[in-house]
């Protein structure tokens, strides 16, 4: 009976999947848009709209960004994955939204395996911590170990920010407060944007920045310590890895993705893919690219597997750091 059952089910959506399958062949037949959980400007909308740019002129329809920002992404992530699933509503975000928000929030209303069709990954962005060396209360920083120090003399008075609670900006501060083993103060904004403006009016001590903050870096007006990944950052080569100055686990970054609503025909999902991948190549859409983080692109099934394994390892970061969101 039971294998009855799921040959009769497995026939249907055979059945009910071919007529998507080849209409596939000519997608995208109408304008797509892009909806994107982040402010205009952010890392995320920028990412969107370079790859939305490159994708209206390979495939000769138009790439439309739609800002649906709040609740760290949330809100434009639970608008995907109750789209229709026709490869004409398309998720652009980051991994907070996907592979940290289903770890904090109990009302989140969409799975990040079951409610997605993972497409690619575009880049992957590193963290730069951030002060404002005309900030009178970290006068006298120089580096983390002095930052540290700071925090040691005070506990739970030396800020940092970040774009929203369960964040990774989040994270990376209460990774570097937990392996330090200081206490220090989060202080929670909406969005990336917002965060590094409390850096500059000296609202809070310091951040763990986006690339955003690196004109500012060059122009003097921010001061960089370090960068969140393993490896230097190509842009800032003199500015040292946290893994380098004494926590040789500190590996915090973040990626920007794109998925489609689960149920995509996965002739479209992979249409994307291939598009997505080739427009990377081009030399002028990877500069562009370049200047927001790594370009890294892969397969979706690959892209699958690293949000199951991100999911993982946060889950572990998050309990040690004793995170939680109200």
């Amino acid at each position: 009976m039971a294998v009855r059952k799921w040959l009769a089910t497995g026939a249907f959506a055979w059945f009910t999947a071919v007529p998507l399958a080849a209409g596939a062949a000519e997608y995208p037949s109408a304008p797509v848009k892009f909806v994107v959980g982040f402010s205009p400007g952010s890392t995320i909308d920028i990412v969107a709209r370079i790859i939305g740019d490159a994708l209206s002129t390979r495939m000769g329809q138009s790439f439309v960004v739609e800002n649906k920002t709040g609740a760290n992404g949330m809100i434009a992530a639970r608008m995907v994955a109750q789209a229709k699933p026709d490869g004409y509503t398309i998720l652009v975000s980051n991994s907070s939204s996907i592979t940290v928000n289903p770890l904090l929030y109990k009302d989140l209303q969409y799975d990040p395996l079951k409610d997605f069709a993972p497409v690619t990954t575009v880049v992957s962005v590193p963290f730069i911590l951030t002060i404002n060396a005309e900030n009178p209360r970290v006068a006298g920083v120089s580096d983390v170990k002095s930052l540290v120090e700071l925090a040691r003399r005070n506990p739970n008075t030396v800020s940092y920010g970040s774009a929203g609670n369960g964040n990774l900006m989040h994270l990376a501060g209460a990774q570097l407060a937990t392996m330090s083993g200081v206490q220090m103060l989060h202080v929670p904004y909406r969005g990336a944007a917002p965060m590094e403006a409390g850096l500059m009016s000296k609202e809070v001590d310091f951040g763990f920045d986006t690339l955003s903050g690196v004109p500012l870096i060059k122009a003097g007006k921010l001061k960089a310590l370090a960068v969140s990944t393993a490896q230097r950052w190509h842009d800032l080569p003199d500015i040292p890895a946290v893994a380098e100055l004494g926590y040789p686990d500190f590996d915090i970054s973040f990626w920007v993705g794109v998925f489609a609503p689960a149920g995509t025909p996965p002739a479209v999902v992979d249409r994307l893919n291939r598009e997505i991948a080739e427009a990377a190549k081009d030399p002028a859409v990877r500069a562009r690219l370049a200047a927001q983080g790594n370009p890294s692109t892969q397969t979706p099934q690959a892209f699958r597997q690293k949000i199951a394994d991100e999911l993982k390892q946060n889950e572990a970061l998050i309990k040690r750091a004793n995170i939680k969101v109200d």
